[in-house]
């Protein structure tokens, strides 16, 4: 879319993100300037002069039901400020608080000096399936809420916009009970459909989100399957009219496009951002937010899968941080803790039965700051996450979720922020926890 625990601590993980200027951190809890959690899933974004909106579902109450929409602006895409609740429930209407309002997405009529939203709206059972339009002359509003209805007669679930240079716009939207994604014209205005264009039938895809690059359109979407992750494809056509291509991967297919699901794909340059969820449905206000460069390097788009990285909006360039890498058996196992050999693991073997008495202990080099630390580990209990506590030089533990990573031979990481002395830290792994931990690849040290 264009044309983005008695002695134990609970880490917010993402509150050094807005302390390191231009620092993204996929999976990392994302803190406003007022330091609160950023709550903006199924997020849409706008750039309105030098300035870029945020506007996302706020699930802070751990609900699918609609709070807000809320709406956050940046001068980078790094540091956001919270504003007024861009839409708000209406009782007796569509988008009360008994609805479903999800993936609100933004964009200007250039024709009307209007700023106007679509979003999914739907009943709690997700059987109304309709789109809902509210308008604005302000990009955060309040946005007066027009209607809600079925676009062209046809079901409407997850959906999304694509804006072209002739300010011709697009609804991208799963139809037919998800079973074909559809793209219609909206009219002049933008508060209306006015001729679906295409459809990719028997495709089951959701979450759809277009660039258009060197005259390729290419369409990012994931597959159904509720609130779990699974591979997310691409497709390309050279119009909005034609065939679109057989879908591919943007990630290797066992890591679920790294537990996240599309929600919005920004042009970076010759490259762009991938901007993602990574949903935890029974703690919806908990999901993370999972930003990576999108690189068409090897001729397809391909996520960059970057621990942390570094964005430059304005020059419209990334770059990939490097760390340390430190095995996990190099460490000294204490308890039940044992090594695990399998040849996904790097070296070739990972340390499990961490928890429940099993812990391990490792030697690192620091300077006297934060550090993002990303431990990388399997966790192969379907759809259940795990978590870790890890202790530094003796304090108290911190834990770090880790959600199910599709298999025990299946590796994704997680990041935490831990305060290093100079010189050598103990780190200590599973400490104090009577849960097991998934078991530990190996850790990489930023």
């Amino acid at each position: 879319m264009y044309s983005w625990l008695s002695s134990i601590a609970i880490l917010l993980l993402g509150a050094g993100i807005t302390a390191h200027p231009g620092l993204v951190v996929p999976g990392a809890t994302w803190t406003d300037t007022s330091e609160n959690v950023i709550q903006a899933h199924g997020g849409g974004f706008l750039k309105a002069g030098s300035t870029y909106y945020w506007y996302g579902e706020d699930k802070s109450h751990n609900s699918g039901l609609f709070k807000a929409v809320s709406c956050y602006s940046s001068p980078d895409m790094i540091t956001w400020t919270r504003h007024n609740d861009a839409l708000t429930p209406i009782s007796g209407t569509s988008i009360s608080t008994s609805n479903i309002v999800e993936r609100p997405k933004v964009i200007y009529n250039t024709k009307n000096s209007e700023y106007v939203m679509w979003f999914h709206s739907d009943t709690s059972d997700y059987g109304a399936a309709m789109v809902g339009v509210a308008t604005s002359k302000t990009p955060c509003g309040p946005y007066a809420y027009k209607s809600s209805w079925r676009p062209l007669g046809s079901e409407s679930r997850d959906m999304g916009l694509f804006l072209e240079d002739n300010a011709t716009a697009y609804l991208l939207y799963a139809s037919d009970n998800n079973l074909n994604l559809k793209i219609s014209q909206l009219d002049a205005d933008y508060h209306n459909v006015s001729a679906q264009v295409n459809a990719i039938s028997g495709s089951n895809l959701e979450a759809p989100g277009i660039i258009k690059r060197n005259g390729i359109y290419y369409l990012f979407a994931s597959h159904t399957s509720s609130w779990a992750p699974n591979p997310n494809k691409y497709f390309t056509a050279s119009s909005l009219s034609s065939a679109f291509s057989p879908e591919a991967d943007i990630a290797p297919p066992a890591t679920r496009t790294y537990f996240s699901q599309n929600t919005y794909d920004m042009p970076l340059g010759s490259d762009a951002i991938y901007i993602g969820d990574r949903w935890r449905p029974s703690l919806l206000g908990s999901s993370r937010y999972m930003w990576f460069p999108l690189s068409w390097s090897s001729g397809a788009p391909q996520i960059v899968n970057a621990d942390v990285w570094k964005l430059n909006i304005t020059a419209g360039t990334y770059s990939v941080m490097t760390g340390t890498t430190y095995e996990a058996e190099s460490g000294i196992l204490s308890g039940n803790a044992t090594r695990l050999n399998d040849p996904s693991f790097s070296g070739g073997t990972a340390i499990g039965y961490l928890g429940n008495g099993g812990t391990l202990t490792l030697t690192v080099q620091g300077t006297a700051a934060a550090h993002w630390v990303a431990l990388y580990y399997a966790n192969g209990d379907p759809s259940s996450w795990r978590n870790m506590t890890v202790s530094v030089n003796g304090r108290s533990s911190v834990v770090v979720d880790q959600p199910d990573t599709g298999g025990g031979n299946v590796i994704l990481s997680v990041p935490v922020q831990l305060k290093f002395r100079r010189g050598s830290n103990t780190l200590t792994f599973a400490s104090g926890q009577s849960n097991y931990a998934g078991d530990l690849d190996k850790i990489i040290v930023y």
